[in-house]
């Protein structure tokens, strides 16, 4: 499950980005907020290139959403994939995973829709699922508005695996849209500390007690960490939910959670595919200098590309 060291590239990744603390409160958070986005800047320059791209809004429960539209470079009709940042339910946005979905776009050859969603503590839980399955929906009924087709998947990494999720769980038990995969890049789910991952790799990338801030600001109480729409391994049965690729990586605290989701998955005889990347860390998938980060983004890609009929 772990090799015996980091990566080097990621490891000099990490080194080379530095590590902002989180503070762990509601008036350091807005300030990390606003001095976080210059590092933005700095991990999307250059961007790789895409046919096209669209900011937009789009519908919520609650207000309008911040979305961008990725567009392969083709004049042809393509599937999308709606697509969830990471960020503990509390940082990120859309500019977060610029270059990600960007590669995600060309390596797959479908439109992404990234889209934004209520961040906690200001919005805790249901804000960001109900967010989250209202992209999904209107995606569905909008394919002229995206790619132009009507197969649809969803993906997410971090916090934005867990939505991904929770709207394929939201939407097999609901009758909602039909999805044709979901993607999950080191989700949020099944988060336990008395997980080996958790013991040996806090700190690397996520400490113990941003982890408990994260989940504190979100869930707010126990209750709400017990629901299957807070985190699907909570659910009794996810038969129903589309076929899955499920993303780890060796020093992870995540790693544990992400790797009992998609065994049940495999138990509930959903479609799986799981890999683990024994050397590499929380995030990873955004580190652009880093050869195995883009072997990782080309091998989920074509998973997309599979079940979306792009190949």
């Amino acid at each position: 499950m772990q090799a015996d060291e980091i990566d080097p590239q990621a490891k000099a990744a990490l080194e080379q980005r530095g590590r902002f603390p989180l503070p762990h409160s509601r008036r350091g958070l807005k300030l990390l907020r606003l001095v976080t986005r210059p590092a933005m800047w700095l991990q999307n320059r250059n961007p790789p290139s895409v046919g096209a791209t669209v900011d937009r809004t789009i519908p919520g429960p609650a207000g309008e959403l911040d979305a961008r539209l990725y567009l392969p470079d083709t004049d042809e009709p393509v599937p999308t994939v709606v697509f969830f940042h990471g960020g503990g339910f509390v940082l990120g946005s859309i500019e977060t995973l610029d270059w990600l979905c960007r590669h995600l776009t060309r390596e797959s050859g479908c439109a992404v829709l990234s889209v934004g969603y209520r961040l906690a503590p200001e919005h805790p839980f249901p804000a960001a699922v109900e967010d989250a399955y209202a992209a999904v929906e209107w995606a569905a009924e909008n394919p002229d508005a995206l790619g132009g087709v009507d197969e649809l998947a969803v993906a997410g990494d971090s916090a934005g695996g867990n939505l991904a999720a929770v709207a394929a769980l939201m939407a097999a038990e609901r009758d909602g849209p039909e999805l044709a995969h979901q993607l999950l890049i080191y989700p949020a789910v099944g988060i336990d500390n008395d997980q080996q991952s958790v013991r040996e790799n806090t700190g690397i990338v996520l400490s113990e007690a941003d982890m408990e801030w994260f989940g504190d600001c979100y869930y707010v109480t126990d209750i709400h960490r017990r629901n299957a729409y807070a985190d699907p391994t909570n659910a009794a049965d996810v038969s129903g939910v589309a076929p899955a690729t499920v993303v780890t990586a060796g020093f992870d605290p995540l790693r544990d959670g992400g790797k009992a989701y998609a065994e049940q998955l495999v138990g509930d005889g959903v479609s799986t595919r799981y890999e683990n990347y024994e050397s590499m860390v929380h995030g990873f998938m955004t580190m652009r200098d880093v050869d195995r980060t883009h072997e990782a983004i080309e091998d989920v890609a074509h998973d997309l590309a599979d079940a979306l009929g792009e190949q």
